[in-house]
């Protein structure tokens, strides 16, 4: 089973109910929330994401493959808005973490978590420092569905793959990246935070006869040819099949993800998060040399 852990912020729409909270502060915030207690809440940006997953069944058992936990900032109190937004909406979600301001991510190990999506961005770098798949999702309302199947795209570097390969490109340029990717064709890049993540995707898959899986896979990376082949070749001796790969050759990646129909789209460098963002829901990944010269 894969489990996925969510924060209340991604999963509906709190936009309006955290503006009080930072404007007003906490009181104003508790009281807001107890006053609407009744009041479902609207989809969030990750809403249609989990609603795909959630519904993604054995294909002989019939049993849930897909678990979805909650994690919020909220206490039980004011939480419970949030319990009763996932029972209007008729969400197989049973399992919640309500910390009372403390970071949720403390929790990920015992709650057994492969991926985590969160609005607090403190708590996404706490994440992946731990050594979790995280992203922060930047919050707006939810998109419409298309079909029932969940479509997965992946950046490359420091993202499925370290950043090593971005550190020799930041430091020595376009041809020092290209000339050491032609060195290194045959060895394999070292994995990135969502590279088991990837993995726990692809055994999914493996579950379904071939062309009825309900999860498709892409990569959109700006890399090209010839440095395509280093990647094509550690996928390979990871095991894992991916459906889709787009070698952009640095060109914007939102009209591709809007091509493949994306449910959600994971970058690290925050250029093409706010483009995709526009269309698909995009996590940022604060990961390697990128991120760490903004930070």
């Amino acid at each position: 089973m894969l489990t996925l852990a969510i924060s209340s912020r991604t999963l509906f729409d709190l936009n309006e109910a955290h503006q009080i909270y930072l404007d007003q502060g906490v009181t104003a915030y508790r009281e807001y929330q107890l006053q609407r207690e009744e009041e479902p809440l609207d989809p969030g940006v990750a809403f249609p994401l989990v609603q795909k997953l959630l519904n993604i069944k054995h294909p002989e058992t019939g049993a849930a493959l897909v678990e979805v936990v909650l994690v919020s900032r909220n206490n039980g109190d004011t939480g419970l808005r949030i319990f009763n937004s996932i029972e209007y909406h008729g969400l197989d979600i049973s399992r919640a973490v309500f910390s009372n301001g403390g970071s949720p991510y403390d929790y990920l190990s015992a709650l057994g978590v492969e991926l985590f999506l969160s609005a607090h961005h403190a708590d996404v770098i706490g994440a992946i420092e731990a050594g979790y798949a995280a992203a922060h999702l930047m919050t707006r309302k939810a998109a419409a569905h298309t079909d029932d199947q969940v479509r997965v795209a992946f950046d490359g570097d420091a993202v499925l793959f370290s950043d090593e390969s971005e550190q020799i490109y930041q430091s020595g340029g376009l041809e020092a990246f290209r000339e050491n990717e032609h060195a290194r064709r045959h060895e394999p890049l070292n994995p990135g935070p969502f590279s088991a993540f990837l993995k726990k995707l692809h055994d999914l898959q493996s579950l379904f006869p071939a062309g009825e899986a309900p999860i498709r896979t892409a990569l959109v990376t700006a890399r090209s040819a010839p440095s395509h082949k280093r990647v094509i070749l550690t996928l390979r001796g990871w095991g894992i099949r991916i459906d889709e790969a787009l070698f952009l050759g640095g060109q914007d990646k939102a009209k591709f993800l809007q091509s493949f129909k994306a449910d959600i789209f994971f970058e690290d460098q925050l250029t093409y998060v706010e483009s995709a963002s526009e269309h698909t829901a995009t996590g940022h990944v604060p990961y390697g040399i990128t991120n760490q010269k903004k930070s």
